[in-house]
């Protein structure tokens, strides 16, 4: 999903999954130069089940804009609709600290779930989670015959950062332009209608998320 800067460097080599952008390249320790600030517990939000879809629980701590309006297009507006509840599903097992946990396995499959489950391995082996505000735009979707299906978008992660769980401290660091990322996304719809993600690139830096 990673959708997030370097946490470990192995990750940033074999995936295209990063950790937030105020993440620490090491995995025991908070991002250097980085102010800290402690999190209050918070309770939790929710997107019921639905349709087949699994049910996604998240600290209100936790925030998500997405400025991809709909397109009119039944298809295309399910593939964003899809998408969106795939990214809240990845950062609930994040926060749930279980690699394998069912919801995002709902919306992942192939290449992209084997990389989507070493990003979210890498913050239980580190103990931390994510915390703050995404915000997702510039999205373009294409549907193709055969029930397949691609996204671009971008994601502005200037807001987001990780905390470690054992003393529930926010690590931050400066915005650059690493802090905005383009993902390139391969769909397929699934026997349930659900649209699941294949695969999964991103751009750190791409000017088309900093204009």
């Amino acid at each position: 999903m990673n959708r997030r800067t370097v946490f470990l460097t192995t990750l940033a080599v074999t995936t295209a999954l990063t950790l937030t952008a105020c993440g620490s390249e090491e995995p025991d320790a908070p991002a250097k130069g980085s102010g800290k600030e402690t999190l209050s517990t918070a309770p939790v939000s929710s997107v019921p089940a639905s349709d087949g879809r699994p049910a996604v629980e998240l600290p209100s701590d936790l925030s998500y804009t997405f400025d991809w309006p709909k397109t009119g297009d039944k298809e295309k507006d399910a593939v964003l609709a899809d998408s969106e509840q795939s990214i809240k599903a990845v950062d609930q097992a994040i926060v749930n600290q279980n690699a394998l946990d069912k919801a995002y396995l709902a919306y992942y499959e192939g290449e992209a779930a084997a990389q989507t489950q070493q990003f979210i391995q890498a913050y239980v082996d580190a103990k931390a989670r994510v915390t703050g505000k995404y915000r997702y735009y510039n999205s373009a979707v294409q549907v193709r015959d055969g029930g397949e299906a691609s996204l671009v978008y971008c994601e502005d992660q200037s807001k987001a950062f990780d905390m470690y769980l054992k003393d529930r401290k926010v690590n931050k660091t400066p915005v650059t332009e690493n802090s905005y990322v383009l993902y390139t996304t391969q769909l397929r719809k699934n026997d349930k209608g659900v649209w699941v993600i294949t695969k999964l690139l991103s751009e750190r830096g791409h000017d088309q998320c900093r204009s």
